[in-house]
């Protein structure tokens, strides 16, 4: 995947006024309008409220229903949404944002800088993804159009923050109304600003969205409706994209499917969209639980997993080695850390010396694993790990959840041994990889947040040093030492990256390859032929 990471760090450290005025947001001329998009996906949103829950499932849909301050190009360049302008002070401290006038919800109530207010501020209470909004102070409302979010101290990703999938503005008059927000019957009838409103849930069969007609970009959604049809089996989502009874399939990650779709001529086949996301497939320790507490057996487990083997036999050479906590091609991923290449020799050897001898069975020691259900690979990765480790003398036992909440609750209850799970990095390790490793956010019910229960001092004063400094190259150096500690720490065993692909019939138009993709809005999508 193409990232253009000059534009990345020009992102990440912007000291200087911003604006993008100049940025068309005019209907496209040759643009059809009308039709149905037949989107293939294959979880059941808990929810559709984004500010308080993270993943695909609830981001994708989510990004159709609410708007966000900004939104950004493939070039990782910020565009103008919800704000048709921004400043950032010089001391990086304060960020406005001038609002457009003519954008409502889709009750026909008009959203103002309170609502703009309230929403960051619920994100930063709610949210898994603590450290993004931790600078945040106060959301300052002079006027009906303009925000002002003060900050404590320097805050290097703040723009990226505002982007769809993660700052979702919602209606205060509705959320604000005293009832528990991770409760509120709104979540399931959601209101928001985006191009399309919410018309119908059917948890494991469908999602429905229509047009918002008084959408403030004019002339656009092109699309009338949006169906987002739930399909778990890979195979039958294959087989609907081939029939031409879906349209769309994002974040497709089974090779063979990937290879057989490829050979039809009335699909489109990409592996763009995804920059932002930065998805890494790891085995995560609770460090918490004897053995795991020991980072010798951590590491022998590391050692004994066989990385070619699950990218070239499970994924068909579809990914690629991933060895730390920041994804490869980051200017901030570091090239110096213990790669935890297969060595059986090694792993005994750490297993020996740190007192775990073999017993009359063979076995040193058993642990289960989970692992998200729903996703053939990681299933099979967990599936792997039982004969592999076997040649260690550890007793690997799969533990299947029956759905997505069950494998939520397990780990994020800290309820478990080992997990094989999909983490994203969200462009900007503030916002995506931070959260794994401080030791302030082992926040046990919340998924996707430091579900290890890993704690060093030292780590958790690089990243707060990293998460403020505005110079790249001190950045880039402290990234580095942090990355260094945390794999030798070995709380997580890094595996490959996320072979993450989009499927889409020839006849679309404008499907976002943005560095957000899916979890972009739709608005510009268009049929070429009614």
């Amino acid at each position: 995947m193409k990232t253009n990471f000059k534009s990345l760090l020009k992102v990440s450290i912007i000291v200087a006024a911003t604006s993008a005025m100049g940025f068309s947001i005019a209907a496209q001329a040759n643009a059809n309008k009308g039709g149905v998009l037949s989107w293939l996906t294959s979880a059941s949103p808990g929810h559709f409220n984004s500010a308080i829950r993270s993943g695909t499932a609830t981001g994708q849909p989510a990004a159709q229903i609410f708007a966000s301050p900004l939104r950004y190009d493939a070039e990782w360049n910020p565009q103008p949404y919800l704000a048709k302008s921004w400043k950032l002070s010089d001391d990086g401290r304060s960020l406005t944002l001038n609002l457009v006038d003519n954008a409502t919800f889709h009750d026909g109530q008009p959203v103002t800088s309170a609502d703009v207010a309230f929403s960051l501020m619920l994100v930063k209470a709610n949210h898994p993804f603590k450290t993004m909004f931790d600078p945040v102070t106060a959301v300052d409302t002079p006027d009906a159009h303009t925000a002002i979010i003060r900050m404590d101290q320097s805050h290097p990703a703040i723009l990226l923050a505002m982007s769809p999938g993660l700052l979702p503005i919602l209606p205060k008059h509705i959320y604000g109304d005293g009832q528990d927000i991770k409760t509120h019957p709104a979540n399931n009838q959601p209101v928001g600003s985006g191009p399309f409103k919410f018309v119908e849930y059917k948890a494991g069969e469908h999602i429905i969205l229509e047009r918002y007609e008084d959408f403030f970009i004019e002339g656009r959604p092109y699309l009338d409706k949006i169906v987002m049809r739930i399909i778990k089996d890979g195979a039958n989502r294959t087989i609907s994209m081939e029939r031409g009874e879906g349209h769309l399939l994002t974040f497709e990650d089974r090779a063979r499917d990937i290879n057989r779709m490829s050979k039809s001529d009335s699909l489109v086949i990409t592996d763009q969209g995804y920059a932002a996301i930065g998805p890494l497939t790891w085995l995560a320790f609770n460090t918490t639980r004897a053995p795991l507490d020991n980072k010798a057996v951590r590491q022998a487990i590391s050692y004994a997993v066989d990385k070619d083997f699950i990218i070239n036999a499970l994924m068909l050479g579809k990914g690629s080695h991933s060895n730390g906590p920041v994804a490869p091609g980051s200017p901030y991923t570091a090239s110096n850390v213990e790669t935890y290449g297969l060595d059986l020799d090694k792993a005994n050897a750490l297993l020996d010396a740190a007192g775990f001898a073999k017993g009359d069975d063979g076995y040193r020691f058993s642990l289960e694993v989970d692992f998200i259900p729903g996703l053939p690979l990681l299933k099979a990765v967990a599936e792997y790990l039982r004969p592999q480790l076997k040649k260690v003398g550890i007793k690997v036992t799969p533990r299947p959840s029956p759905d997505f909440p069950t494998w939520a609750k397990r780990v994020g209850g800290h309820d478990f041994d080992m997990t094989v799970d999909v983490v994203f990095n969200w462009g900007d390790p503030v916002i995506g990889v931070h959260r794994t490793y401080l030791s302030e956010n082992i926040r046990k019910g919340v998924i996707w947040s430091n579900t290890q229960s890993y704690s060093n001092a030292q780590v958790d004063a690089l990243l707060e040093q990293a998460g403020k400094e505005t110079d790249s190259a001190k950045r880039i150096a402290l990234y580095q030492e942090f990355q260094k500690i945390v794999v030798d720490d070995a709380p997580i065993s890094f595996i490959t990256t996320m072979p993450y692909h989009t499927v889409y019939n020839k006849d679309l138009r404008n499907l976002p390859t943005t560095i957000w993709g899916a979890m972009s809005p739709l608005d510009e999508v268009y049929w070429d032929k009614q």
